[in-house]
């Protein structure tokens, strides 16, 4: 009986969410109006094919290079849209997110961004905008190490400004609490199912010892490690994470696969051995998001399913359309750059 109480919480938690946010999709916040995967089929048909095979080099060199283009498109949409803000270099008018406390010294891939930027102009001036090389190289890292295909809507246009503020306090953080981290999603337009769901971004990918220490000495300000974190896996964790010194040594986020997109991060949750606090909250702070998470770990196509849904979601958050904005040449810097 208890077995099959517990399929029906899962089933009353996910289906509801499921129907929201993986089957009727989730438009986001302004809509993403005007974006479509076929934008580019005329004024640029290549366009696909030039960011994939940028990517696929550049994972080729270096697997983790998926994850990091993954997050910075992650990190682009959750300040003030998808509109490679996340790429301005500082000059007289920009103050640049690059050094936001998200972002200093641990967002990287920029070359890489750089490198199809620059096909790109060559094979169609002026064309792609910056965002959607970002929302595509996500989507091609994805696919790379192993995860969903999706189609990406396509048609966003580059921001003429940045915002470090909105970086600073509008990115989920490693030690935000769960009602936090909602919130977060929420002011977006993303739902409880898209917070889990790209939370499994976190199955590929290195975390800095800055990001975690707090959960192995003193998680509650009682000097002990955090309850919830499996003993032996915390005991690991400290060899390369000391109390004081080594804040950039790296860690696997999935401890299990760290290079293969797979649902064995949401397994490691289950057993403890989730590595950011963040993720471990999923489980023990909402029977909501600890569904979810269960039913990821049970099922890895439910899994994929929502995530490409979700990215989808993302992707759509306030897209500069029309007239908005500008295409620029360069990634890094405005088209009158001075």
């Amino acid at each position: 009986m208890a077995t099959s109480m517990g399929c029906l919480v899962v089933l009353c938690l996910v289906s509801p969410l499921l129907l929201a946010g993986a089957v009727l999709g989730n438009p986001g916040y302004g809509g993403g109006g005007g974006l479509f995967p076929q934008f580019y089929d005329h004024s640029c048909p290549q366009a696909k094919q030039i960011v994939h095979s940028i990517v696929a080099q550049a994972v080729a060199r270096e697997t983790r290079m998926a994850a990091s283009l993954l997050r910075m498109h992650f990190h682009d949409c959750f300040v003030k849209g998808c509109d490679a803000s996340v790429l301005l270099d500082n000059s007289t008018t920009i103050v640049s997110e690059k050094d936001s406390n998200p972002n200093k010294n641990s967002l990287r891939g920029f070359e890489v961004v750089d490198q199809i930027k620059a096909a790109l102009e060559a094979a169609c001036p002026s064309t792609v905008s910056c965002a959607d090389i970002l929302a595509l190289a996500a989507r091609d890292s994805t696919i790379l190490v192993g995860g969903p295909y999706w189609e990406v809507p396509l048609g966003r246009r580059d921001s003429l400004g940045a915002s470090i503020q909105g970086s600073n306090n509008g990115i989920p953080a490693p030690n935000n609490t769960l009602p936090t981290i909602i919130t977060k999603f929420k002011r977006l337009g993303l739902n409880v199912v898209d917070v889990v769901a790209l939370s499994g971004g976190h199955t590929i990918g290195l975390s800095r010892c800055t990001s975690f220490r707090q959960r192995l000495y003193n998680q509650s300000g009682n000097g002990l490690a955090d309850s919830t974190l499996d003993v032996s896996y915390a005991a690991q964790l400290r060899q390369g994470c000391p109390r004081s010194g080594g804040d950039n040594n790296l860690f696997p986020l999935d401890v299990v696969t760290s290079t293969k997109f797979d649902n064995f991060y949401f397994k490691n949750i289950l057993a403890g051995r989730g590595l950011l606090s963040s993720d471990e909250v999923l489980l023990t702070k909402s029977a909501e998001t600890a569904a979810l998470v269960k039913a990821y770990a049970d099922d890895v196509h439910l899994f994929f399913q929502h995530f490409a849904q979700s990215m989808v979601n993302m992707g759509n958050i306030m897209p500069l359309t029309g007239s908005k904005g500008e295409i620029r040449k360069n990634c890094r810097r405005l088209n009158n750059f001075h």
